[in-house]
């Protein structure tokens, strides 16, 4: 016959179940994979502790598969033993940069191609830009056009996105 203070309490907080641990480590050890293929300067930027930016570094120069299985474990490892949520916030804000970056590249290739479409656009860059040069501007877009319309390489087109690139501090928002 059991008493009722025989029973286990409700309220006591209960360990984490092996298939939770097991998750939690694996989420853990996927965030050293994306820190080992950050290239090596960003990885050195990161405020990380100096065992697991070690353990990085060296995964990066390992090539055998075997010892990069074992040292992303180990990286894992450091892992449970540090608070993971500083280093979450800092690649998420690596990817936003990134994210920018891609918006950036593609508000250029829009510009380029609305240039090259349209000869009223030079105006309106040079209202947007006013320190830009529009003769060479022109000059890149004439000859832009004449390569595709011969069908040569596409010199004077990447010519013209390097110099937008350069003087454009082109707004996303």
């Amino acid at each position: 016959m059991k008493r009722p203070d025989d029973t286990h309490s409700t309220n006591a907080p209960r360990a984490p179940s092996k298939s939770q641990r097991k998750r939690e480590s694996a989420a853990l050890q996927d965030i050293g994979t994306e820190l080992v293929r950050l290239p090596a300067e960003q990885v050195r930027s990161l405020d990380l502790p100096e065992p697991l930016r070690l353990a990085v570094l060296e995964a990066q120069r390992i090539r055998s598969r075997g010892a990069l299985r074992r040292q992303m474990q180990f990286i894992g490892r450091l892992m449970r033993s540090i608070d993971a949520e500083p280093i979450t916030e800092q690649l998420a804000t690596l990817c936003g940069e990134s994210e920018r970056a891609k918006a950036r590249f593609h508000a250029l290739e829009r510009w380029r191609e609305r240039l090259l479409a349209d000869d009223a656009a030079v105006s309106e860059w040079q209202a947007a830009h006013p320190g830009s040069d529009v003769q060479q501007l022109r000059q890149l877009i004439r000859n832009a056009r004449k390569e595709v319309a011969e069908q040569k390489p596409p010199k004077a087109y990447r010519a013209l996105f390097r110099l937008l690139s350069g003087t454009a501090n082109v707004t996303l928002c």
